[in-house]
């Protein structure tokens, strides 16, 4: 299904009926690696899933955009759809827009599942700001007389050996988006977080490692953490079964209730 939000055409699905989960998705991904679990949840639940502006099936927005913009675009996508007081599923980038979320919704957030979320601003090692110092330097270098013709071309080469995965991946607008979001620490927005918020991790996680989870289980105030072993960022893949059990109990209160 597609609905508009701001001139974008959004992809979402959503299935059965009951108290309102939405599922948010992580960088580079979509909502279909939801599925499984959607469908799981939606024997109880009202569950809507969606591809975040950018990323599967929707539009790209026309401009880059920050965490703000994204919680900015939720609010408006919960709202063309009348969903009210939502219980948040966010893996990854989509725990970052959760957190905000929730922040800014006190009171108009139910529970909140924050699988091997983003949030905490990772520590950088040393190559990571010789990358991003060289290419800044590079970038000056190339603006003198005699060699700015050449710039576009180089810069390009260089960003495609410097920079990771998501980012070779991903189009110019979202290039310039995950540049922004990725800096973001928003440590300090967990301690407003009012909603009971279960936390779910890989033991082997290296793009968010069980230390965040950790600092977010002191930050926010009623928050606890299940840490699975023999599991990576895709904790929620790897071992289906294992954390469908840990979500249905932590919202068994929950069930068919509207």
């Amino acid at each position: 299904m597609f609905i508009e939000v701001d001139q974008l055409n959004i992809h979402y699905k959503q299935t059965g009926e009951g108290r309102p989960i939405v599922m948010l998705h992580g960088w580079g991904t979509s909502l279909d690696l939801f599925d499984d679990l959607q469908q799981k949840l939606s024997n109880q639940f009202q569950v809507t899933s969606l591809d975040f502006p950018g990323f599967g099936a929707s539009d790209d927005p026309s401009e880059s955009w920050n965490v703000d913009q994204y919680t900015d675009f939720l609010e408006k996508f919960l709202q063309k759809l009348q969903i009210t007081n939502p219980i948040l599923i966010g893996h990854s980038f989509g725990g970052r827009v959760s957190i905000k979320y929730a922040d800014r919704h006190q009171q108009g957030v139910h529970k909140i599942i924050l699988i091997g979320s983003a949030g905490i601003k990772p520590k950088r090692k040393l190559d990571y700001y010789v990358k991003v110092y060289s290419y800044k330097t590079l970038k000056k270098v190339l603006s003198l007389p005699g060699i700015n013709r050449y710039k576009d071309d180089i810069i390009a080469k260089y960003r495609g050996k410097a920079g990771s995965a998501d980012y070779q991946n991903a189009s110019r607008v979202m290039q310039q988006t995950l540049s922004k979001v990725v800096n973001e620490d928003l440590q300090n927005h967990m301690p407003n977080i009012k909603a009971p918020t279960l936390l779910i991790w890989g033991e082997n996680d290296t793009a968010t490692p069980v230390s965040d989870a950790k600092v977010m289980e002191q930050l926010i105030p009623n928050a606890g953490l299940a840490v699975i072993e023999n599991a990576t960022h895709y904790v929620f893949l790897e071992h289906k079964q294992r954390v469908a059990i840990i979500i249905d109990t932590f919202l068994e209160e929950d069930k068919g209730a509207v």
